[in-house]
């Protein structure tokens, strides 16, 4: 790897949950892994209840959005970047109609000055017990 070109682990996100890092920078570009709301050096998931089995029985997507927005900014800013730099936004939902207008309002509160390109996908499930999954990518000095 060249020096404009790195991993970066962050040490206040939560730990990835397979071989991959935090983020990768290309040039003057970040690339950011999946981010969900997940907490580092925790088991629970922040607005998430489970069953003994480890099966979602209820959550709450607002938590979600925080606890993911507030990894973001962790990744972003130990990389170097800052929310201002996102410049592309792909976001993940288990449940689109009974998410999106919660999580859209949520999202206008934090890309109020700052407005990526964005992309909202419904999909069945994610690698852990979430309801939703950021993949960002930022600009860079």
């Amino acid at each position: 790897m060249t020096e404009q070109e790195s991993q970066i682990l962050s040490s206040r996100a939560p730990e990835p949950v397979g071989l991959y890092p935090h983020a990768r920078r290309v040039g003057n570009l970040l690339f950011l892994s999946g981010v969900g709301p997940r907490e580092r050096g925790k088991k629970e998931i922040p607005g998430v209840q489970l069953d003994s089995k480890g099966k979602i029985v209820s959550y709450n997507i607002e938590t979600q959005c925080h606890s993911v927005f507030k990894n973001i900014r962790y990744i972003l800013e130990d990389a170097g970047s800052s929310w201002e730099n996102i410049v592309d936004v792909t976001v993940f939902l288990t449940n689109m109609n009974r998410d999106f207008a919660k999580y859209n309002k949520i999202y206008a509160e934090y890309f109020k000055d700052n407005k990526p390109c964005r992309t909202t996908v419904e999909i069945n499930a994610l690698p852990t017990p979430i309801a939703i999954e950021l993949k960002v990518i930022a600009t860079i000095d």
